[in-house]
């Protein structure tokens, strides 16, 4: 196993208020029930965003406990990598938001889009950058407003997803703690099933007013089935990876953090893991899909729980829109 690079320093989540439970649907003409969402999701209830919650201040408030925790400040941190979905706006990065609210003046910052995978790519990314010797410290942030994005009337989508950010300090390892920090990293994608989790429109290839004439081609389209065909499959690969490349089992695992999008999926990959479910960190049932912000999301709580701590082994394993999928082992 080689010394790991970097090792994450503190994390810390920004949730929204206001929360919408599976009944709330029927108020907007969604014709749902409660038992048939927890049924095929395990979902229970989402936090949803008001206008004033936009992608920025979730991630601010996120990457703020994230560095109190860490003991860093604004003018530490030498990058700030944000991953997300549901940028405030298309120009300039989300990023450079963040960093002008925090007030980190020394920070490069920029933006990933790896869909739900995306905090995976931003810490290997971090990682990255710390063994080229670019960085010291980095902010990796994840920050999600999928209620933005979703289509209201489409009840196969809008009963799927939830706002929040998360966000992780990372730092590079230290010698006299070589066997603590990222043990492992494994990326993947596959561009040629991207319509079937997609918005196709939003960007500059489909014109502005075509998009305005068909609102609806603004909002995520998803094919459900083939979606959970590949994500299972995908994430099972994943971790076989990770694991690999740390030169671990499944049973030398403390705790699985999966991507929250579907407690199914879930389930099918701990399986194939060989890790059994009280192993397991599940909150979809409380925040729904937050996208690329699931996993630091569940990954600070898992701390606060006392479920992660010092020597605890984790594996976090996600796939998303694209297709991207991802892994990664880590040791506290």
């Amino acid at each position: 196993m080689k010394r790991p690079v970097a090792y994450l320093a503190g994390t810390g989540r920004g949730i929204p208020t206001k929360v919408m439970t599976n009944h709330d649907f029927a108020a907007i003409g969604i014709e749902t029930d409660h038992d048939w969402i927890v049924e095929r999701t395990g979902i229970v209830q989402r936090h949803i965003g008001r206008d004033d919650e936009t992608t920025t201040s979730m991630a601010a408030t996120a990457a703020r406990a994230a560095m109190q925790r860490a003991g860093v400040t604004a003018g530490e941190i030498d990058a700030i990598v944000l991953s997300t979905a549901t940028p405030d706006r298309l120009l300039p990065a989300t990023a450079v938001d963040l960093q002008a609210e925090l007030g980190a003046t020394r920070a490069a910052a920029f933006d990933i889009s790896a869909a739900c995978t995306g905090w995976i790519y931003g810490m290997t990314v971090a990682e990255g950058l710390m063994a080229s010797g670019v960085i010291e410290t980095a902010l990796v942030v994840s920050a999600e407003k999928m209620s933005a994005i979703v289509d209201w009337k489409d009840r196969s989508t809008c009963v799927l997803f939830g706002d929040g950010a998360g966000a992780t300090v990372l730092k590079r390892a230290k010698k006299e703690r070589d066997t603590h920090g990222i043990l492992s990293a494994y990326m993947r994608s596959d561009g040629t099933l991207a319509e079937l989790l997609w918005r196709p429109s939003g960007g500059a290839k489909v014109p502005y007013s075509q998009a305005v004439l068909d609102d609806r081609s603004t909002y995520v389209k998803m094919a459900g089935r083939e979606v959970f065909k590949h994500a299972v499959r995908s994430m099972a690969e994943a971790c076989d990876r990770a694991l690999d490349a740390a030169r671990l089992t499944g049973s030398d695992i403390d705790i699985l953090i999966p991507h929250q999008a579907n407690v199914r999926i879930i389930e099918a990959t701990a399986k194939h893991a060989n890790i059994s479910m009280d192993k397991v960190y599940v909150n979809v049932d409380r925040y729904g899909n937050t996208s690329s912000a699931s996993i630091p999301i569940a990954l600070d709580e898992a701390i606060e729980r006392g479920r992660v701590r010092e020597g605890t082994t984790a594996l976090f394993v996600a796939f998303g829109a694209g297709f991207t999928w991802g892994s990664m082992v880590a040791r506290f």
